[in-house]
């Protein structure tokens, strides 16, 4: 059985590749197009932009890059260098200033004030101020407080109020608990800053109607996006505070398809991409000397929600047996060709969480999971193949989408839970699409690829599994994030142990003691932990690293040769 699993999972791992003629009309004509107008106004039309062009083939998450939109626009924000926070952080975790350049805390950890870097403008030439950033700050939580669809900045901080010294330029914020520290937090893509002109009625509008409307403070300004491709025109801010910026104009080319971006590279249609997972593609992108590939153990794991609010909720024997049936290292060493690595914790192994304590009572055994089904009386009771609970053919509704060999995962498991009589209806969608459809519990499993320490420490990713009443509107409007309905008792009470705990060594044992009740419950099927790659033409881009913390890609390191 297994030796048939496996020649299908190589299968889907070689999917055929998209025609590169996609890229037609996406983007500029490559390194060496010109124009005279280089000193044009930064949010003026691309085509006014001088000799030096990017074109950077990506996956493109959402047609916004407004922070209080989807997560997915906030990180499109930050990373195409459009916006930008008052903190960043450093490829070892630590943190570093940016807009922000010096800061006070009160004894209590509850009042914090900014200084806000003086002479920082926005691409538009508005100075970016500590009026400007309370206003920025304070719309967001105002739009997300009342949006549905919007960001849930209160997930990962909690603001009592936010208001702004002009003549001391310091922005003060004070939050409604106690925070051992909010500049980690602060460098999550929701506390990006953009200019909201002062007026925070008028600036409630939908940012994502027109993604030039996005003022922010990075190297890069919007001059137009083609909301049907997803397609991208940046052009040089010239008001740009932290030094020279090494392009005049970049194309951000979305691109789903990993091949298609290996071939693109290639052709030289594009000069830089990210990501590409295919392993045939990688492996010779790698060993050739015209290409640079950098690669990073990231802090991304990979996983998909497991809805408790549906029939893998209604039956543990079902749900245990699922997590016994697939096979997670042939997986990620086969099928997505050593992309991610194997594990079946939510945190990374490379996280000093004492990964090695931890203990699966379901590991990869087909034959326990037949046996289990069996004896739960979740049989074929028709002959059609595939096995019932309570009269009625058992179909998981799986959502996905193509990126980071997300889809991979689906498609091969798909095949593994067929081979134990599992009918599995696989949706592959847009990223911004499958968000919603998360939201409204329309799905059994749900693919997703997590930065789990996103602001230094995992409270934030971990509150996926936290709650009560969860699945309440109350819930979700004050910043939950269990879209999966999970609830146990001893979790929460651990959770809100480590929330309360300022001491280093017990709040690390209380996450290993959280990541085992997931790995018991089987409560989140883990694919694995992401290697993060960027690769680039080697004669034409230097500076192409990728960060530990995938938040900064077009950043001013990448620049001409």
């Amino acid at each position: 059985m297994k030796s048939k699993v496996v020649k299908r999972m190589l299968a889907l791992s070689m999917s055929a590749v998209l025609a590169v003629g996609m890229l037609a009309g996406c983007g500029g004509s490559g390194s060496d197009s010109s124009s005279s107008d280089s000193g044009a106004d930064s949010n003026a039309s691309a085509e006014s932009t001088g000799d030096k062009h990017l074109n950077f083939g990506c996956y493109v998450y959402s047609i916004s890059y407004d922070p209080a939109d989807y997560q997915n626009a906030a990180w499109d924000g930050i990373r195409h260098g459009i916006t930008e926070g008052l903190f960043k952080f450093k490829d070892d975790l630590t943190v570093d200033y940016n807009l922000c350049d010096e800061y006070e805390v009160s004894d209590d950890k509850m009042t914090w004030t900014f200084h806000i870097r003086d002479g920082v403008k926005f691409s538009n030439g508005n100075d970016c101020n500590a009026q400007a950033v309370a206003d920025s700050l304070n719309r967001l939580y105002t739009v997300c407080a009342t949006d549905a669809k919007s960001s849930t900045p209160e997930t990962y901080l909690q603001m009592e109020s936010i208001t702004a010294d002009a003549d001391a330029n310091t922005v003060t914020i004070v939050t409604s608990e106690p925070y051992a520290d909010i500049t980690s937090i602060l460098c999550f893509p929701f506390y990006t800053i953009i200019d909201v002109g002062g007026d925070l009625t008028d600036a409630e509008h939908d940012y994502t109607a027109d993604a030039t409307t996005v003022i922010g403070t990075g190297p890069y300004a919007v001059a137009s996006m083609d909301e049907t491709t997803k397609c991208s025109e940046l052009v040089k801010n010239e008001n740009y505070w932290n030094g020279e910026v090494p392009y005049d104009s970049v194309s951000v080319i979305f691109i789903e398809d990993d091949s298609t971006k290996a071939s693109a590279l290639k052709t030289g249609d594009i000069d830089l991409t990210e990501n590409i997972t295919t392993a045939s593609d990688l492996e010779e992108l790698s060993n050739n000397d015209e290409f640079y590939v950098s690669k990073t153990p990231g802090m991304r794991s990979g996983f998909a929600y497991v809805n408790f609010n549906g029939i893998l909720g209604k039956s543990e024997e079902l749900r245990k047996a699922i997590f016994m049936a697939i096979d997670g290292q042939t997986l990620c060493d086969v099928t997505v060709g050593g992309m991610y690595t194997y594990g079946p914790a939510v945190l990374p192994s490379t996280l000093s969480y004492d990964y090695e304590s931890l203990k699966n009572d379901y590991a990869y055994d087909v034959d326990a999971a037949t046996k289990m089904l069996d004896d739960a009386e979740i049989v074929d009771s028709d002959g059609d193949g595939f096995r019932e609970l309570d009269g009625e053919k058992i179909t998981l509704q799986y959502i996905t989408y193509t990126n980071r060999c997300l889809s991979d995962f689906a498609e091969a498991i798909q095949i593994s839970l067929s081979e134990i009589g599992i009918d599995v209806n696989v949706t592959n969608t847009d990223s911004d699409t499958e968000w919603n459809m998360m939201q409204a519990g329309e799905y059994d499993l749900c693919d997703s690829n997590w930065t789990t320490v996103g602001t230094g420490e995992p409270s934030a990713f971990l509150k996926n599994w936290y709650g009560g009443d969860n699945g309440s509107e109350f819930y979700v409007n004050s910043g939950g994030t269990n879209y999966c309905w999970y609830e146990n008792d001893e979790f929460d009470t651990l959770y809100d142990q480590y929330m309360a705990s300022t001491d280093v060594d017990e709040r690390a044992d209380l996450v290993i003691q959280m990541e085992q009740i997931l790995i018991d419950d089987c409560a989140v099927l883990v694919h694995g932990y992401y290697n993060s790659t960027f690769l680039s033409n080697a004669a034409k881009v230097s500076g192409a690293d990728i960060h530990t913390v995938d938040y900064y890609w077009l950043s001013t390191e990448i620049a001409p040769k």
